[in-house]
């Protein structure tokens, strides 16, 4: 059965439409009263490029199919410096690993790693595309990209004696993308900071400088650190890319993303796994310019250890409650707002949960509201924030609250500035601050769960 049914509709700027266009498409459609459909269209070859042309009703219709990997290489070889990439891909000490899931991502691998950049076919992993993904989950994470996470040597149950120096996974329609490094996972929102942080020096696109930098609300503040050291424009918008979309139109924003493994630019309007895959080796094939005769490279951890060092680190995990009890849900939602009106409450009940100072204060707690500096829309209810005092965060969001059970989603972030201290074990670090997000908000006491259904 159908959970889930709707339409996309992109514009003509190639993004998702904006809420005032769909909120008018949906009026239209409570005043249908009936559709009319085409019988004895004849079959397209879709497999194959060229124009094909038949008589309709109104007139003669063509269908025309084309490449959309050649448009879209041409686009790519625009915005990356391929000789540099090329270069570090021939290195014979450096090794990558890309897999599509069985996606359509696929196609474009070959053409783009494999026959553009020289990189062995060996590094292409499930590239052919399936409709049913080969019974996977097409979803680039370390749950389901279970074949990449291996080769890379963070398999808990493999060990993988000499694991590729690059890894990357896609997810079914090719926007999305998870990053690692041998034994080593790159959380989304450090990639984005991590991008932004090298992007002038490493992407010749980006050359003359960033426009401006965004991040969903949920994602972590890695990037809130970046646009504040390199003087930049910085947006924190709701979760959705049509926001995104606005700021790029208005010539606001460059570089943006969000913790779902979505990262993108103001190249096209919507996110875009393999450009963030090209953006890393772009920032590898800089980093290591000097050398790739031989010398130690400088790894895909090095890198993000070093940016820890200069920015601090945001510890950062998402636990996902998924088909609780829809009026369980809103209530616990409602709880955590009244909480809000009264800080030294929560900071009472915290010290409570935590009385040594490994959890800071609460210094501002709100719903989170966006007005679009661009349209001046207003955006409400768009997730529960409570903001502490060294920049640590908990934000809860409720999806879904239909007869299926709702989801709730909560994130935790720990900001780190300490150096001595950046190099923990993520859990670990985070583990006070878990404590009070679940006591806090009384998870087991509304929903039942006594744990998540996924941890990310």
């Amino acid at each position: 059965y159908l959970q889930d049914f709707g339409i996309k509709y992109n514009m003509e700027n190639g993004g998702p439409a904006p809420e005032g266009i769909t909120n008018k498409i949906y009026e239209n459609t409570t005043t249908i009263k009936d559709y009319l459909i085409a019988e004895g269209l004849p079959d397209v070859d879709i497999s194959t490029t060229g124009v094909s042309s038949f008589e309709g009703p109104g007139g003669k219709f063509d269908v025309d199919v084309f490449d959309s990997t050649s448009d879209y290489l041409k686009l790519l070889k625009s915005i990356f410096d391929f000789p540099s990439i090329q270069k570090l891909l021939s290195s014979p000490n450096f090794l990558m690993c890309y897999d599509a899931l069985h996606g359509v991502a696929g196609i474009h691998a070959k053409r783009i790693f494999v026959e553009e950049l020289g990189a062995n076919e060996s590094s292409l992993v499930n590239c052919v595309p399936k409709e049913d993904f080969g019974g996977g989950h097409p979803d680039p994470n370390l749950t389901y990209a279970k074949e990449l996470v291996a080769r890379m040597g963070l398999s808990k149950t493999h060990s993988e004696p000499n694991p590729p120096e690059f890894g990357a996974a896609a997810d079914g329609d090719g926007d999305r993308n998870m990053v690692l490094g041998k034994r080593f996972f790159v959380t989304p929102s450090d990639s984005v900071a991590i991008i932004a942080a090298n992007a002038v020096e490493a992407i010749p696109y980006f050359s003359g400088g960033l426009k401006g930098v965004a991040r969903s609300m949920p994602t972590s503040a890695a990037l809130d650190v970046v646009a504040k050291h390199l003087n930049l424009k910085f947006f924190e918008v709701p979760t959705g890319w049509k926001f995104f979309c606005n700021l790029m139109d208005a010539g606001m924003c460059s570089i943006c993303g969000e913790e779902s493994f979505g990262t993108g630019s103001d190249h096209i309007r919507e996110k875009d796994g393999i450009w963030a895959v090209l953006a890393w080796l772009s920032i590898l094939a800089y980093k290591n310019k000097d050398n790739l005769g031989g010398g130690n490279l400088v790894t895909v951890e090095d890198i993000v250890r070093q940016h820890w060092a200069t920015y601090g680190r945001h510890y950062y995990t998402r636990y996902d409650y998924e088909n609780v009890d829809a009026g369980a849900a809103k209530e616990l939602m409602t709880h955590l707002v009244k909480l809000q009106s009264s800080l030294d409450e929560v900071n009472k009940i915290i010290k409570g949960i935590h009385s040594d100072s490994d959890v800071s204060s609460v210094v501002h707690a709100d719903e989170f509201e966006y007005k679009d500096p661009v349209d001046g829309s207003v955006s409400k209810h768009q997730g529960i924030r409570y903001l502490f005092e060294d920049g640590s965060r908990l934000v809860f969001r409720l999806s879904g609250t239909g007869s299926e059970g709702a989801t709730i989603r909560l994130y935790i972030e720990q900001y780190e500035k300490d150096s001595s201290k950046i190099g923990r074990d993520s859990q670990e670090a985070l583990a006070p601050l878990v404590e009070v997000a679940l006591k806090l908000s009384k998870m087991q006491e509304y929903t039942g769960r006594s744990a998540p259904t996924v941890i990310t």
